[in-house]
């Protein structure tokens, strides 16, 4: 009975990501389609129509490593001072409240209309600190920019434009990365913003399906905010939220995949921690709380319920692949031990498909960045072995996010560390920002580690090979995530 009821989970797991995988087909080729299309969306021809007034928000809590050039690099917008006003909405507790106001007076004196907003308590976070600020904005249009992210000069210029459409909410552009090649741990963050930057946003958004402004890089309509409910703080993920309500408010979103808005990945794995933590937990939290809106929604299509199903719940697969990754071990001693079932697992070796469509979809999104080509295509490979046996390593620490999400329990919003490293030569010791705080989730990964190093051994004994390279992927991983994050 045992050895049926891990067949049936492993069965029903496999299934699940399998579906998921065609969600992801669909993108797919939803994405092809919009690089064969021309973008007809109507425009503002800011030659000779006015330029609207633009607030840009810049939330900060403790920022003392990029502030400066976050400022400097704002100032540096391209558009008229009259019609422009710049909010940083500070939040710190350290001394670099003092540092982000002498460079904010130094601005003022140029003639910058930027204001040094303070509040006497975190209440609601960054979510609360957008909507503190909201609240006085002077701007029709509200940019947000996180503090490590370095728009253009002319991003205002190739964005507004497209609210010429008075039903558009929000215009998101794609994230680039200035630390790209820092190291393996900001090549696979690299890797998987790129696809989803690419790939599901584009393919969303062609296909008429809810996406999300990411946190940062995009320009809200203030009306927009205001009609989806405003900011709310009682998600980890205020942007998923109120992105979501303002589609189920009809509000449509616009993306613009070639305009790039560069921004620093975390260099330490204790950061990358923090970060996929609270992206994870923030969007299981959300589907608590608006997937069964949207659901209930009929004016929503089937195809909008099903990707906003697993847009959703993207996080929770982390859930599925940790216990199928546990269950790969028993699995393989049942098949030994029951040859006449070696049928049915001949079968479940048919779901190896999902591995192909995944791999054709990252292969697509990479080829945007880095090109075409057989050295191109081999480096994409070893990449997309890489990235997912890193991906299997952080399951546990994503699974118990995504589980505190399901279940409600609540969490202060914790930031991510940033550094201002761009190239190999800088270092990231000494931040003080970094905490040496012990997690007991890196007992439960390395005893993992020594698990699947014991399935490595056990496709030997059995003289059974079929798992091996899933349980080879899956040793790396958690051996990188556990001494990776032994050191930081």
């Amino acid at each position: 009975m045992i050895d049926l009821a891990v067949i049936i989970i492993y069965t029903l797991a496999l299934l699940v990501i399998f579906i998921y995988s065609l969600s992801q087909l669909h993108l797919l080729i939803n994405y092809l389609k919009a690089t064969k299309t021309t973008d007809d969306a109507e425009k503002f021809d800011f030659s000779t129509e006015e330029l609207p007034q633009v607030t840009i928000q810049l939330p900060l809590y403790n920022e003392y490593y990029v502030v400066e050039r976050l400022l400097k690099n704002i100032a540096r917008v391209n558009y008229p001072k009259d019609k422009l006003e710049i909010q940083v909405l500070d939040d710190s507790t350290d001394h670099s409240i003092e540092k982000t106001s002498e460079i904010i007076k130094d601005l003022q004196s140029k003639g910058l209309d930027i204001q040094h907003i303070r509040r006497e308590n975190r209440t609601g976070f960054k979510a609360g600190a957008l909507k503190e600020g909201l609240k006085i904005a002077k701007g029709e249009f509200i940019a947000v920019f996180d503090s490590d992210f370095v728009p253009g000069e002319n991003w205002l210029m190739e964005t507004l434009p497209y609210f010429k459409n008075e039903k558009i909410g929000v215009v998101q552009t794609r994230w680039g990365h200035l630390n790209r090649d820092y190291s393996l741990l900001t090549r696979i963050q690299a890797f998987a913003l790129d696809f989803h930057f690419i790939l599901e946003q584009t393919g969303r958004n062609f296909g008429r399906n809810f996406i999300n402004f990411n946190g940062t890089a995009g320009i809200w309509r203030k009306e927009c905010i205001l009609d989806a409910g405003n900011w709310s703080g009682d998600t980890l993920t205020e942007d998923l939220d109120l992105s979501y309500r303002a589609q189920m408010k009809k509000w449509e979103f616009k993306y613009l995949e070639n305009v790039e808005t560069p921004a620093e990945l975390p260099v330490v794995i204790s950061a990358a921690r923090s970060q996929q933590f609270r992206w994870n937990k923030g969007a299981a939290e959300n589907f608590r709380k608006n997937y069964g809106k949207l659901l209930k929604d009929r004016s929503v299509s089937f195809s909008t319920k099903f990707h906003g199903f697993f847009h959703l719940l993207n996080s929770s697969m982390f859930l599925i692949v940790l216990l199928l990754a546990v269950l790969s071990v028993p699995v393989l001693y049942i098949k030994h031990n029951n040859p006449d079932f070696s049928w049915y697992f001949n079968v479940l070796a048919g779901f190896a498909i999902s591995t192909l469509i995944f791999f054709a979809c990252y292969y697509v999104a990479y080829t945007k960045i880095h090109g075409k080509g057989i050295k191109s295509f081999f480096k994409f490979v070893g990449m997309f072995i890489t990235f997912f046996s890193i991906a299997m390593g952080f399951s546990v620490h994503n699974s118990l996010a995504v589980l505190e999400g399901h279940f409600g329990k609540r969490s202060e919003f914790i930031r991510t560390p940033k550094f201002n490293v761009n190239s190999i030569k800088d270092s990231w010791k000494g931040n003080r920002y970094l905490t040496n705080q012990f997690s007991k989730n890196l007992i439960i990964e390395g005893l993992l580690f020594l698990y699947f190093g014991f399935a490595i051994w056990s496709a030997f004994k059995l003289n059974d090979y079929g798992l091996l390279v899933f349980h080879l992927m899956l040793f790396t991983g958690f051996g990188f995530v556990f001494f990776k994050s032994l050191r930081a």
